[in-house]
């Protein structure tokens, strides 16, 4: 009797193995596949046939002609396989210290006026991956892009306004500009940075 129940056991535990662990995952795999392509392949963003990120990845931006996405607490910079956030409380000096040294980079780069600079240009996000930063954020740095690029003010905010996305069902979470496509965007409007 001992043995028959360790048998049916077993069993079991292969059988649910192979459902739960081979079959349930393959099938929702290949239905992902169906019904969401783009976002089962990882959301990829091409140019001319060529993978230049992804949509769901932040990306580092260091000319003054391109958009600069929130600050990366990986190491390196923006490395997908080492996801995390900084860890630094509120109150942490070496935060204070970062955020004071980035608010600094971040007025020398885009002179003139000073408005306050939005808290997502300053502060690493949980995941330190974010592709995408507040509206205020981009309109903060269009005047930098457009004296960069030589396009009029207008122009770089209509892009940031066409890549605006809104907030899930109207109420769920806060608008945000993805950064990759914005600066696409721009490069197709204006591909010599210059005109």
């Amino acid at each position: 009797m001992y043995w028959r129940q360790t048998l049916i056991a077993i069993r079991s535990i292969a059988v649910l193995s192979l459902l739960t662990g081979l079959v349930y995952p393959l099938a929702i795999a290949g239905l992902g596949r169906v019904l969401f392509p783009r976002q089962s392949d990882g959301s990829l963003i091409r140019r001319h046939g060529k993978v230049v990120g992804s949509a769901l990845i932040g990306q580092p931006f260091a000319s003054p002609r391109y958009f600069w996405g929130r600050p990366s607490a990986t190491t390196p910079p923006y490395n997908a396989a080492s996801s995390a956030g900084s860890n630094l409380g509120p109150t942490n000096p070496e935060l204070i210290k970062a955020v004071r040294s980035r608010v600094r980079a971040l007025q020398k780069a885009d002179p003139g006026p000073y408005s306050p600079v939005p808290v997502d240009l300053v502060t690493a996000s949980g995941s330190g991956l974010d592709p995408e930063i507040s509206p205020a954020a981009a309109r903060y740095q269009a005047a930098r892009v457009a004296s960069a690029r030589g396009l009029r003010i207008g122009e770089v905010m209509a892009a940031i306004d066409r890549r605006t996305r809104g907030r899930l069902l109207g109420v769920l979470g806060e608008p945000g500009v993805n950064v990759l496509e914005l600066n696409l965007d721009l490069d197709r409007l204006n591909p010599k940075g210059t005109r």
